[in-house]
């Protein structure tokens, strides 16, 4: 069935009146359908800014360690190559649509917001990959290989989700720019690297530096590996 991004523009005007959104290249020919910034010329009006915060459109955006992430499988595809991943808080589904492109051999979108399904689902159709598409972490059954994470961590709240992910699967990369002391038994860092959200945030310095947290496993896999 053919995605229409109708549902996606509507919510994006209820954002602010006259807002859009455009493809925009990412890296290897791969495209978001992402908020046009030309659309946005002034700060926004406080009932807007009250409705972002209350129903953000996360998935309008590729945020900087989402494309730290991606860029990093589409250069390291032997990663996700032949695995079952899930690409957990996927948003505009960047980061397992780079993963299917790189040889995943299935790749199920995660999110909790059905706009965020809906806008991976119309990436993933416009860069011409399949992915599968769950609400609930939980309900995700099987075997699973992989578990990719990108700006998951803004909330320190979300940290307990650390646990869940190496409970669910025994490889876990976790990509962040916003946890300055990241500290867990079972993760350690992988490496460093500069990033921006698209389109252009105008973000300070230190959260255009991505790290790259994985479970020790994937850690000395990629360590035998240079």
């Amino acid at each position: 069935m053919k995605i229409h991004p109708g549902a996606l523009e509507l919510a994006t005007n209820r954002l602010v009146s006259g807002a859009s959104l455009r493809p925009y290249p990412i890296a290897d020919d791969l495209s978001l359908l992402l908020l046009d910034p030309d659309t946005i010329q002034h700060p926004l009006a406080p009932e807007a800014v009250q409705s972002a915060l209350a129903e953000p459109l996360y998935w309008c955006f590729c945020w900087a360690a989402g494309l730290a992430l991606a860029r990093f499988i589409l250069q390291h595809p032997e990663v996700v190559l032949g695995q079952r991943v899930v690409d957990f808080g996927a948003g505009s589904g960047v980061v397992g649509i780079a993963a299917k492109r790189a040889g995943a051999r299935e790749v199920i979108a995660c999110d909790i917001d059905p706009l965020a399904l809906e806008a991976a689902a119309y990436n993933a159709q416009y860069n011409g990959v399949t992915l599968h598409f769950i609400d609930q972490f939980e309900a995700i059954s099987g075997d699973v290989d992989l578990i990719l994470a990108a700006d998951v961590l803004y909330d320190r709240s979300n940290l307990a989700w650390l646990d869940s992910f190496a409970a669910k699967a025994a490889r876990v990369i976790v990509a962040d720019s916003r946890i300055k002391h990241f500290e867990h038994p079972m993760y350690q860092r992988l490496l460093s690297t500069e990033s921006v959200t698209l389109p252009d945030l105008d973000e300070s310095a230190e959260f255009r530096k991505v790290t790259l947290y994985s479970t020790l496993l994937e850690s000395q896999l990629m360590s035998s590996r240079y």
